[in-house]
């Protein structure tokens, strides 16, 4: 019991029903506030803004909207502004200013059908270069955004579009100045594939058994680290991103929860080597990565460098919904303070205790 207790514990601290779909979830920066999107049974869209006081979820404002929105992401927006961009099921994106939602702040047809997932970088005072949001799609093209502008920075599209593939996750990294950035992106097959948004070419790809459900950097404003990428048939994998050899290419470590499909996966804000991952039985667990004695190793005849993949620790499980939890975002001011929807219709705020003594 006592080993028990010493571990961090997951637990539930307020929830939130609600009588839509629940897709996505985010916390506004620097804020005690947060966005829930989803769709109505008659087609419509969704934005709730929620905020959390006395421990209690309240909802400060909400509207409906013409199309389901699927995704949203403050990371491409200063603090100033704060503006949510969404990604909706007629693939438009858009960006809201959350005290007027009447009327979208900017808003682009960017692709043939539904805008699956989106990532934004370069807002939020986290890290370099121009704020960038990065959109995939049922129409299997990954675009690249500057919402100064109405025609995509970055377009990356299958040469056939009969044998597109459905994008399932984008995610921005390796942004550590002005010049440098890369997007990963996971489909619906299991390609994961990594494009240099300098040189505009694609810097490596490989295959996983599944579809890749989510992706994450465990920071995209540093030179690229770790990448999480979560998918069907109950597994996650751990790329170790700073030694890539010409033929193996990425070192990586595969682990197996959840017993169903994991859903999402999150990189704690303060400590980028504490994940979440949440699965389609409703449940969170929480990891650490634990690095090897030598990340690198020197292989062959020419002694050029192999990466080597580190360990899995699980810290703690819980089970929270009866159904999938469809997104999960940890609070970027309060370090443990988390946030999840789930397809009960029910809006969650977690704690995760005891992560600043890992």
């Amino acid at each position: 019991m006592a080993a028990e207790l010493s571990k961090p514990q997951i637990i539930e601290l307020a929830q939130h029903s609600v009588s839509y779909t629940l897709f996505d979830a985010r916390w506004v920066p620097s804020s005690a506030r947060f966005v829930a999107l989803g769709n109505y049974a008659r087609g419509t869209g969704a934005i709730e803004v929620c905020g959390l006081d006395d421990g209690r979820i309240t909802v400060h404002r909400k509207c409906e909207k013409p199309a389901a929105i699927k995704c949203g992401t403050f990371g491409a927006s200063p603090l100033e502004e704060r503006h949510l961009a969404t990604g909706d099921f007629n693939g438009n994106l858009s960006t809201w200013d959350l005290e007027n939602m009447t009327a979208p702040v900017f808003q682009v047809k960017a692709h043939d059908t539904i805008v699956n997932c989106i990532d934004g970088c370069g807002g939020m005072g986290i890290g370099h270069g121009a704020p960038e949001i990065v959109t995939g799609g049922r129409d299997g093209c990954v675009k690249v955004w500057d919402v100064r502008q109405e025609t995509p920075v970055a377009n990356i599209s299958p040469t056939n579009s009969a044998d597109a593939r459905d994008c399932w996750a984008v995610a921005f990294g390796n942004s550590l100045n002005d010049e440098e950035r890369c997007v990963a992106a996971g489909y619906d097959n299991g390609d994961v594939k990594m494009f240099d948004l300098r040189t505009m070419s694609l810097r490596w790809e490989t295959h996983l058994p599944n579809g890749v459900c989510a992706l994450q950097f465990d920071r995209k404003d540093i030179s690229m680290n770790k990448l999480l990428a979560c998918g069907l048939e109950s597994k996650f994998t751990v790329f170790d991103l700073r030694t890539q050899h010409k033929e193996k290419g990425f070192a990586s470590v595969v682990t197996k929860a959840h017993k169903s499909t994991i859903w999402c996966g999150a990189h704690l804000p303060q400590n980028r080597d504490v994940f979440a991952t949440t699965g389609g039985n409703g449940s969170i667990h929480l990891w650490k990565y634990k690095y090897p004695g030598q990340r690198s190793i020197s292989v062959g005849d020419t002694g050029e460098k192999e990466g080597v993949a580190g360990e899995v620790i699980e810290l703690n499980r819980v089970s929270l919904a009866t159904q999938p939890i469809s997104s999960f975002a940890w609070s970027p001011d309060k370090e443990g303070l988390c946030l999840t929807t789930a397809f009960d219709q029910t809006l969650r705020v977690v704690i995760c205790t005891k992560l600043n003594q890992l």
